[in-house]
């Protein structure tokens, strides 16, 4: 995978699905491929095959905002709430829809220029952002394993062990009010 110092390393791109409200794992994924394009839809079909319905609401990183991906999870019947890319002409708006978009696309634009999209958008640091940053302070950055089946176990196993931490956490916030009951 090419790196950020330019040279290429063996590396994996792991995501993670969360759930905004309780920060909860709800889907895991690892590829060897460093971009994140092309990600956004399998990890929604997972959820779907796994929950059995598709997440209303998405807030995703900006790099997996491919217009494809967002004219396939609209499809799917997931809105989505990613940043919309700066464009090379500093005059336009990038909130309003280009004569090739796709309706979906052309609705994704225009709703991320509101004030109400911008901060749902903000969810996604206190949420998604907090996990990722937890599974590097935990030590899942440098692997020591190789082979995709060995890494998603790896991300697997952080999701386990970060649910249930966090169910203590949910439980031992939820015990004061059921003391009062």
């Amino acid at each position: 995978m090419k790196m950020g110092d330019g040279g290429f390393r063996p590396a994996y791109n792991g995501q993670f699905s969360v759930d905004t409200e309780t920060q909860i794992v709800v889907g895991v994924e690892v590829s060897n491929s460093g971009s994140d394009q092309g990600k956004l839809v399998p990890m929604i079909e997972q959820l779907q095959e796994r929950y059995e319905k598709v997440p209303e609401e998405s807030l995703v990183d900006g790099g997996f905002a491919g217009l494809k991906d967002i004219e396939k999870a609209s499809e799917l019947g997931t809105k989505i709430y990613a940043p919309v890319a700066k464009p090379k002409d500093k005059e336009r708006d990038p909130h309003e829809p280009l004569a090739t978009d796709t309706p979906a696309v052309a609705e994704w634009r225009k709703r991320m220029g509101t004030d109400e999209a911008k901060e749902i958008y903000k969810e996604r640091a206190a949420t998604v952002e907090c996990v990722n940053a937890l599974a590097r302070n935990r030590g899942l950055q440098r692997l020591l394993v190789r082979g995709m089946q060995k890494v998603r176990s790896m991300f697997l196993w952080f999701a386990i062990t970060h649910n249930m931490m966090r169910r203590l956490s949910l439980r031992a916030a939820l015990r004061p009010t059921l003391a009062a009951a």
